[in-house]
């Protein structure tokens, strides 16, 4: 197969596409989500029966059992789909909005509007929900997307690919808006993240290896994370009950997402109030804890630490503690440690609040709450196509805002400029 000829063919019908989903109407997109949702229950036996092809092949090929669950689907995970696309046609329509409009002295009235980015390549991995959480906000922001899913769920995602196609041309829009890669060459990869014509901004999802190779070898702006090193800081300040609450929420409710925390520190002061109690509570929960020598002579169970524990993004039963001076050594941790994600500090201290609100340099800054938040439904976004750490475009939970731009639009009643 020609790789470069596959891929700009399906650039070319994509940047076609584009232009037809900027326009859409927002009854138009909304028809073509609540026809996918439609698609997708009524073809769910269909489904069921590809997922299963998949499930036997990703089973000989000895997938870990973490892959296989997130690959496999049930009646509940289906629903579950079609609610969220359901919940993406109910959210408001960002494209066309205009912001900021205001008058100058010419006479002219100038503001910004929300416009589509044009083509989103997504790249991800296992879970066959991420097409059509992914398709539903790529079609909601107007925008055209080509999906690259992972080759152990193939079966499974044609099924979906297909129930939107259908759900756009039903409702009056091109079904190359939504477009999958149906071959497996790991080489279509690079093609399409080194093609500026084929599309405009790339989303990878997946392992930290994925995503460092897109990040490398794209050619086109790319919306990513790499790592969830995130922290929650105890002050000296804090109501105990809550940051044991807090830490232990933002450890334990899940292990394997990207906003778990994954180290704690502790300012000195109240270390020996807290740590000793805490440190039983992640044991009862089967946590390993590994400290720095302060910790593990307040909790003797926990391990010792090494430089690489204060980098590590276990996505595991395990979590690093450190006990620190106070709000500015924790910070300073941080900083050095961190990979700008999601970070919180539980305090009753208003100023120091504020100061970690404000000198944090994380995509999301919390203040007593648990990091699990970061995530684009508990934040009001609906779905979220990932999170991003970067600065520039869209930065933390990316929901439909974050697929859009803006530009400059400029009203007059005929004004020259002298």
């Amino acid at each position: 197969m020609d790789s470069v000829r596959y891929v700009t063919e399906l650039g070319l019908a994509a940047r076609a596409a584009s232009r037809e989903m900027a326009k859409a109407s927002t009854r138009q997109k909304n028809a073509a989500l609540l026809g996918a949702a439609q698609a997708l229950d009524a073809d769910r036996a269909l489904l069921l029966a590809a997922n299963r092809l998949d499930l036997e092949r990703a089973r000989e090929r000895d997938l870990e059992p973490a892959l296989l669950d997130r690959l496999e689907l049930d009646d509940a995970r289906i629903d579950a789909m079609i609610d969220g696309v359901r919940q993406v046609a109910a959210l408001a329509d960002p494209v066309g909005t205009v912001t900021d409009l205001a008058y100058r002295p010419s006479g002219i009235r100038v503001g910004r509007m929300r416009v589509p980015l044009g083509v989103i390549g997504i790249i991800y991995e296992s879970r066959p929900n991420v097409t059509a959480d992914a398709a539903a906000l790529c079609i909601k922001s107007g925008n055209a997307a080509i999906l690259r899913g992972g080759s152990e769920a193939l079966e499974s995602n044609r099924v979906i690919a297909a129930c939107i196609g259908r759900a756009l041309a039903a409702a009056g829009l091109p079904a190359q808006g939504i477009q999958l890669i149906t071959h497996t060459d790991r080489e279509l990869v690079s093609v399409l993240v080194a093609s500026p014509a084929a599309v405009d901004v790339i989303v990878p999802r997946g392992g930290k290896g994925l995503i460092e190779r897109i990040s490398r070898d794209s050619r086109v702006p790319v919306i990513k994370h790499l790592d969830g090193v995130c922290h929650v800081y105890i002050d000296e300040s804090a109501d105990p009950a809550q940051a044991c609450a807090i830490a232990l929420n933002a450890k334990t409710h899940r292990y394997g997402t990207c906003n778990t925390m994954e180290t704690l520190l502790v300012a000195e002061a109240v270390a020996a109030d807290i740590l000793p109690g805490l440190a039983a509570d992640f044991a009862a929960a089967g946590v390993e804890l590994r400290g720095c020598p302060r910790t593990r002579e307040l909790a003797p169970q926990a391990l010792a630490a090494t430089e690489d524990d204060w980098y590590a993004e276990y996505l595991a039963p395990i979590l690093a503690v450190r006990v620190v001076a106070d709000i500015d050594a924790a910070m300073e941790h941080i900083a050095r440690y961190g990979s700008q994600h999601t970070e919180a500090i539980v305090t009753q201290h208003h100023p120091r609040a504020m100061r970690f609100l404000r000198e944090v340099d994380s995509s999301s800054v919390m203040v007593n709450a648990s990091t699990r938040f970061a995530d684009g439904f508990e934040y009001g976004l609906g779905a979220e196509i990932g999170i991003s750490t970067d600065k520039l475009h869209a930065r933390g939970p990316v929901g439909l805002e974050g697929l859009t731009s803006q530009k400059w639009v400029v009203l007059g009643e005929g004004q020259v400029r002298g």
